[in-house]
């Protein structure tokens, strides 16, 4: 039986609180022990509180870690990536710079069908190399469980290709990938003015072959008018719903075009983006008991100013995410800490409830909330020293990554 103790810990963000995402005011009670320590046996939690009453606990066999009067927190867990594609659009970043929108950029065959194309030509053992480099841009800002969609390849090989390589990263020790659907990213090039064909594929072809090969868990959309409408997003993820996967959905980031409204209709796990969600879709989503995934970086690296409406979400009760949007085209930063310092200065959220959508509340959004998201006994001990003696110093210092040390399942991770 293997034991590990970490000790001296300026403060421990435990997130103990009750089984279920946090709301309101629960979502600024991080479970902060000072002078806190952690013991850790066979990968899972087994004590975790003041220093005073977890260090008798250690054994001869303990092997001890001082945290040297550092913040300890669980592992961030990335609710929405895009992490498996090949090449960048750092061309379409120097010309939105210059003007060029991005709806321009996308009608010009760039976007999205940019990264589907290079994506297309790369062979798997590529986009393996590549996603595992990226995992370690993850695992250097402190996350250790990721979500993960497909949406890169737009046809029944390639999305399965995909999807294989995600699976194929949970074979490496961490972070951990929750596998996404997403064949309805954008129509692709061939199917151009023929969407209503594109979604007959998805519908008949994509959604069976991934759930006959159980490689995803949950199936989402980009619901926006110039993509796929309500109508044609219900359809589809009505389709996924039969066959037993959850939704989420891109809804809202471009206008209020009534993604929202149809997220709580369908009952979608999460709503994604909803830049632009009004006070009806914010409604229907709390009594719909939707969690919304906030996602600050696609803002900011677009250039934009338009930020979800975090605070009124928060105060109507909503269990709200936040994940960086990982993806070469609109949020190219893997950097939780990065975006926990956009969710503070630009949506209003204190520290503390950045940490919470982060952390607990991202883990019951992918249905994990009894495995990882918060320091607890019998969870799984993905830890993460944090170079600073004050959790608020995480979002405070901008674009600095303040991560000493990284465990997964009580393992220490290489980054």
């Amino acid at each position: 039986m293997s034991t590990l103790g970490i000790t001296g810990c300026a403060q421990l963000v435990t997130l103990a609180g009750p089984p279920r995402p946090r709301v309101h005011g629960e979502m600024r009670d991080l479970g902060l022990v000072a002078d806190g320590a952690l013991l850790i046996r066979d990968g899972k939690i087994a004590a975790a509180g003041p220093r005073s009453q977890v260090e008798p606990l250690f054994g001869a066999e303990t092997r001890v870690i001082h945290a040297g009067g550092r913040v300890v927190l669980p592992g961030f867990v990335d609710a929405h990536s895009h992490p498996v594609f090949a090449g960048n659009r750092a061309d379409e970043f120097e010309k939105r710079i210059e003007g060029v929108t991005y709806k321009e950029l996308a009608e010009q065959g760039g976007g999205i069908l940019a990264t589907v194309r290079k994506t297309r030509e790369a062979p798997e053992t590529q986009l393996l190399d590549a996603a595992r480099g990226f995992a370690l841009r993850f695992l250097r800002g402190g996350t250790t469980t990721v979500e993960a969609k497909s949406g890169y390849g737009l046809s029944l090989d390639q999305e399965l290709k995909l999807l294989r390589v995600i699976r194929r990263l949970n074979g490496f020790a961490s972070p951990r990938y929750v596998p996404t659907f997403l064949g309805a990213h954008e129509v692709p090039a061939e199917f151009r003015g023929r969407a209503g064909e594109y979604i007959r594929v998805v519908i008949e072809d994509m959604l069976p072959r991934v759930a006959e090969e159980k490689l995803a868990l949950f199936c989402d959309i980009f619901c926006e008018p110039h993509v796929f409408d309500v109508a044609q997003s219900r359809r589809i993820l009505s389709a996924a719903k039969r066959l037993g996967f959850e939704l989420r959905m891109h809804v809202d980031q471009l206008g209020d075009s009534g993604g929202a409204m149809l997220a709580a209709e369908l009952g979608a796990r999460t709503a994604d983006h909803l830049e632009h969600t009004g006070g009806q879709g914010i409604a229907a989503l709390r009594s719909a008991g939707v969690q919304p995934v906030l996602l600050p970086g696609s803002v900011y690296g677009l250039g934009l100013k338009h930020y979800p409406r975090a605070r009124a979400m928060i105060d109507a009760g909503l269990a709200v995410v936040i994940a960086t949007d990982f993806n070469p085209g609109s949020s190219p930063v893997a950097s939780m800490p990065l975006i926990l310092s956009l969710a503070c200065t630009q949506m209003r959220m204190t520290p503390a409830e950045a940490i919470t959508a982060a952390t607990i509340n991202a883990a019951y959004s992918l249905n994990l909330g009894g495995r990882v998201g918060s320091l607890e006994t019998e969870k799984v001990a993905d830890v993460v020293i944090h170079d600073c003696a004050d959790y608020r110093e995480i979002p405070y210092w901008i674009g600095n990554t303040p991560v000493h040390a990284v465990f997964a399942a009580g393992e220490p991770v290489a980054i």
